[in-house]
């Protein structure tokens, strides 16, 4: 069979059209078209601005076009939790807020003294989250009333794009779980607790599965492709990347990234009160199934010390970083928190990180290297700390972890890894969230049986490394630290 698949990867800072040809049982895939994706500032707001992201598609339609061959079928996947409210005509209301938008600080607990925490974790199994779609549209409800009175339909973010692709509004399962607002046992809207805080519910389109064919694409879109299918891969960027791999109870995922989402693929949700205190999530897989994870601060801190050094007139690539923080002299000097609530968006990153080690009496870290390791380690010892969670809510014990996505490219954290956790990881495929379109859209279109049969074909045509543990009884010792950091910390 030779077919090939158009995907658009769409991440919180860029975003990729990518071609993937199947041929002979072997998938190979090329990058046609990428561009940034950045925020913007509209007025005090920070937004997102689709349109601009809306022009790039195109743009990467018209690529796919030019090469003059048909399109099996086109897909998008992209970041969670954020959404656009649609008017009468489809039309967008305003530009997307962005998820580091401070409109929703404190909106969740003051949400709690309506609905308690338990009762929506009963319901919904998600990780609670202050950018959750579910309290940003608390905020919008309280603070932009006006808004929601125009408003005639609701979708995240791949909801709205494939709108625009096909002229039909659904809500794909996967990134609707990221909401907050979907009954995790029965894969629906939860319309009865959504009444309950007084949000809209006739606004929300219907769900459908990954692997679903939304509609043909209008030639309005691209005429050259007008009629090729759209199929809703797992929209949820993690949800693909996650279904180009054989995860597992045993077996880990890690997407590595901005945000690192580690997890289990689980054929249910796990929804106690050891899974609530834990404060872990259960977001929506393929195939029926559930991914049972944890969102962690991921590369974002070193993203943000990387930036303000640029600022100061000092520009370090990332490899220069990974070479300064392998200078053991900074092994273990500063350890801290990722999910501090204090490094979601502060104004300067590396004095959120000083800060955060004056407050619990260790060294601060003063160069460029000393903050890259101090990210690095502390990242490391976070996942151990997340798949000890893990084991104890599903009692199976987890022997390797599979990181996915650009970070699986940065063996000093893969090998950091292997050696705070004494797991074995295997790294790679580096592009598993477009991969993981590609198979759900094979899935929907017929072209293999199963996604076991199409994580088969992704297995086989792209390698992976492995790093095995090395020294992880040097790391016990610092991992008892950062934990007492942590709590120190939070007191």
């Amino acid at each position: 069979m030779d077919a090939t698949y158009l995907a658009f990867d769409l991440g919180a800072e860029s975003g990729r059209a990518m071609a993937g040809r199947l041929r002979s049982g072997v998938l190979t895939l090329i990058e046609i078209h990428r561009f940034p994706n950045e925020p913007i500032r509209e007025r005090t707001s920070l937004r997102w601005d689709l349109a601009r992201l809306w022009r790039e598609m195109e743009r990467g339609l018209a690529q796919a076009a030019s090469g003059g061959g048909a399109l099996a079928s086109i897909g998008v996947d992209s970041w969670g939790c954020d959404y656009g409210l649609l008017d009468a005509e489809g039309a967008l209301v305003s530009n997307p807020y962005h998820y580091r938008d401070v409109r929703t600080d404190g909106v969740m607990d003051a949400l709690f003294a309506r609905v308690p925490r338990s009762r929506i974790y009963d319901i919904t199994g998600i990780q609670f989250l202050p950018f959750n779609t579910i309290y940003q549209l608390v905020a919008a409800r309280d603070r932009t009333p006006g808004e929601l009175e125009v408003v005639k339909s609701f979708g995240t973010i791949p909801d709205v794009l494939n709108h625009r692709l096909t002229g039909v509004l659904r809500a794909e399962f996967t990134n609707a779980t990221t909401t907050q607002m979907v009954d995790a046992r029965n894969r629906t809207w939860a319309v009865d607790l959504l009444r309950e805080l007084d949000l809209p519910v006739d606004i929300l389109p219907p769900i459908v599965e990954p692997g679903t064919v939304i509609g043909p694409l209008k030639a309005a879109a691209c005429s050259a492709l007008a009629g090729t299918p759209v199929v809703a891969p797992a929209c949820h960027d993690t949800g693909s990347a996650v279904a180009a791999v054989a995860a597992s109870r045993t077996r880990a995922y890690l997407s590595s990234g901005t945000w690192s989402l580690l997890g289990v693929e689980l054929p249910q949700p796990v929804i106690t009160p050891q899974a609530l205190a834990a404060n872990v999530t259960n977001e929506g897989g393929v195939a029926g199934t559930t991914r049972l994870l944890k969102n962690i601060g991921g590369l974002w801190p070193l993203q943000e010390c990387r930036r303000a050094w640029a600022g100061e007139g000092r520009g370090y690539t990332y490899p220069e970083l990974m070479a300064a923080a392998s200078d053991e002299t900074y092994a273990f000097l500063s350890l801290f928190d990722p999910d501090d609530p204090r490094f979601l968006h502060p104004a300067d990153m590396t004095r959120a990180i000083t800060d955060y080690c004056r407050g619990t009496g260790q060294r601060e870290p003063e160069t460029p290297g000393s903050f890259a390791r101090a990210i690095l380690e502390s990242l490391a010892f976070k996942y151990r700390v997340v798949l000890d969670t893990l084991e104890e809510l599903t009692g199976a014990r987890i022997t390797e972890i599979q990181i996915v996505g650009g970070g699986s490219q940065n063996r000093l954290l893969n090998r950091f890894t292997a050696d705070a956790t004494g797991r074995t990881v295997v790294a790679g495929p580096v592009e598993a969230t477009a991969l993981g379109n590609i198979a759900m859209q094979m899935v929907g279109t017929g072209a293999v049986g199963s996604i076991a049969e199409a994580r088969r074909i992704i297995e086989c045509s792209f390698p992976t490394d492995r790093v095995e543990p090395t020294a992880p009884d040097r790391w016990d010792a610092h991992y008892r630290r950062f934990k007492q950091y942590a709590q120190l910390a939070c007191a």
